[in-house]
């Protein structure tokens, strides 16, 4: 199984400009030939191009160090150096490049064949050809070509999803991810199981489609970098709409307000943007929930605090068809909403 990494610092280094030439025209019926020294070529940049065909920046944990091509010198006779091959590195849509000394946002790739050149080329050097002047006819100096940039800069994945799953560890994530896409998640009954995101399809029909996200698992502090949370909270920046899912089959373990609510400040210190998202509330495991009125009850708290509540059953099945009506309404208005707010 290809291991998710979505982070790394790697070291980029464009190709230096071709030094311009010194040289001068002597051919058999021009006695008086003259400077003829070309130019170099320019040195290749570091170009960073988005596929959908990678899904993790496992490459670049074993390899560093990326260089361009460097320029060629000019010639005589006026010939220009050929110019250094770019150096095309591909990345995950949803890459984040940044400048590993300053932090600043170099790029954002979130489009399929999106570019970004993250170190321009050197010029080359102009020969001795472009110095002759009036009082200077014979000039006997070129430039040299000037170094590529270079830099270490952080790639950053970012998922990119229409809904994201947010919970306690062991809310059953995983497995409601599962019903209501194609995506295999590892699922079992203990807290930690989703070391990795996960993302599925869920489709309706042929016409609607929401690709979702489950996150592993946030915990108290998870800001701060405490468990699994600091690590992945921000692949639920980039998704419209979250569904927060809280564990109802043990209310002595986890009251579900409480637990929503830590969650969910957990989500406002690391992002106040990331806790203004639209959220539903997905009530799962009700299988196993033995007390009926509690979840009457849940249902109204919830409601009366402005939230779209769903009570489901990941196991059975219960309630799913459902919740995907609803979760496709719900990012059909947002979407609408986010149109309207450009025009």
């Amino acid at each position: 199984m290809e291991k998710f990494v979505d982070r790394v610092k790697i070291y980029v280094r464009a190709g230096k400009g071709g030094d311009g030439a010194v040289a001068f025209l002597r051919e058999k019926y021009r006695p008086k030939g003259g400077p003829a020294g070309g130019d170099g070529g320019k040195g290749g940049d570091v170009i960073l191009v988005a596929t959908s065909s990678k899904h993790t920046l496992l490459d670049f944990k074993y390899k560093k160090h990326f260089v361009a091509q460097n320029g060629q010198p000019g010639k005589g006779k006026n010939m220009h150096g050929k110019n250094g091959e770019d150096l095309i590195i591909y990345v995950p849509v949803g890459t984040v490049v940044k400048d590993a000394n300053t932090g600043k946002v170099i790029c954002d790739l979130v489009r399929e064949g999106q570019r970004c050149v993250v170190a321009k080329g050197g010029k080359g050097g102009r020969g001795n050809a472009r110095f002759a002047t009036p009082t200077n006819q014979a000039p006997t100096y070129a430039e040299k070509g000037e170094p590529g940039e270079e830099k270490w800069i952080i790639l950053e994945l970012k998922l990119i999803a229409d809904v994201g799953l947010v919970g306690f560890p062991n809310a059953g994530k995983s497995t409601l991810l599962s019903k209501l896409t194609r995506a295999n998640p590892k699922i079992a009954d203990y807290p930690f199981t989703t070391l990795t995101p996960n993302l599925g399809v869920m489709e309706l029909d042929w016409e609607r489609r929401l690709v979702i996200a489950d996150i592993p698992g946030l915990i108290e502090d998870a800001h701060k970098g405490a468990g699994l949370g600091h690590e992945f909270l921000r692949h639920i920046e980039r998704t419209k709409l979250l569904a927060h899912v809280i564990d109802v089959s043990d209310f002595r373990e986890r009251e579900p307000l409480e637990a929503f609510e830590a969650i969910n400040r957990e989500l406002y210190l690391y992002s106040p943007e990331l806790a203004k998202k639209p959220q539903i509330v997905v009530a799962n495991k009700i299988d196993a929930l033995s007390d009926k009125e509690l979840l009457k009850e849940l249902k109204k708290a919830f409601e009366e605090r402005g939230y779209e509540f769903y009570a489901v059953s990941a196991l059975t099945g219960e309630g799913l068809s459902e919740l995907k009506e609803a979760l496709w309404r719900k990012y059909e208005e947002i979407s609408k909403g986010q149109a309207l707010s450009k025009v």
